[in-house]
């Protein structure tokens, strides 16, 4: 259903269903795009307009069903609320992330976590194993795992791949290879500053 919507439009959808879902979990079941507007920072008549383009999902002064919002974008999203994802590696950067909380209630959750030293890991609140132990302590259906290791990462790479895992988010910085069928998104903090400067020196350009 998406392949027409604007990448920009599509890119705003996973907001949506964050927000969706919190008002859910608040015990709200219906919402005006006005009030949606004030939970994501969007405008009310770009929420219409992009809802519009799913179909015609709300009424005219009565406003959104929210399990009916929650319902199709998850559909068409693809996205598994209960997916167990993997943390490899705890250092500083897995801790961070481990403290993260944006996906609350988007997608699944960080189920447990392996390192190399895990008798060094201190203060996290789920279960923690030696990574050489990966196989044994995968959860059940676990497909995603985030990489925020410094070593091995190849060698890492591959053990994961051989247990099942399909999808990597890497903020290792190495290079590595996968089979065609596993998809990886490498996080590169750097980059993202890079362009934000461009942009930024762009605009000045244009000021001058």
């Amino acid at each position: 259903m998406f392949h027409s919507v604007p990448k920009a439009t599509l890119q705003r959808y996973p907001i949506y269903l964050k927000a969706l879902r919190n008002l859910k979990e608040a015990g709200i079941t219906k919402i005006m795009s006005r009030e949606l507007a004030r939970y994501v920072d969007v405008l009310p008549t770009t929420i219409r307009r992009d809802f519009s383009l799913i179909g015609h999902l709300g009424k005219q002064g009565y406003g959104y069903d929210v399990d009916e919002l929650i319902n199709v974008f998850s559909s068409q999203l693809n996205i598994d609320f209960d997916e167990r994802i993997a943390l490899i590696g705890v250092g500083n950067l897995g801790k961070a992330l481990l403290n993260y909380n944006n996906w609350d209630h988007v997608m699944g959750e960080v189920t447990c976590a392996f390192d190399r030293n895990p008798e060094k890991v201190t203060d996290i609140d789920i279960p923690l194993y030696d990574i050489k132990d990966f196989a044994t302590y995968k959860p059940d259906g676990c497909r995603i795992a985030l990489l925020c290791i410094s070593d091995d990462v190849q060698a890492t790479v591959d053990m994961l791949i051989e247990n099942g895992i399909k999808g990597i988010i890497d903020l290792t910085h190495a290079h590595f290879n996968v089979p065609d069928d596993v998809h990886v998104r490498h996080v590169d903090i750097v980059a993202s500053i890079i362009e934000v400067v461009y942009e930024v020196n762009e605009d000045n350009r244009g000021k001058r």
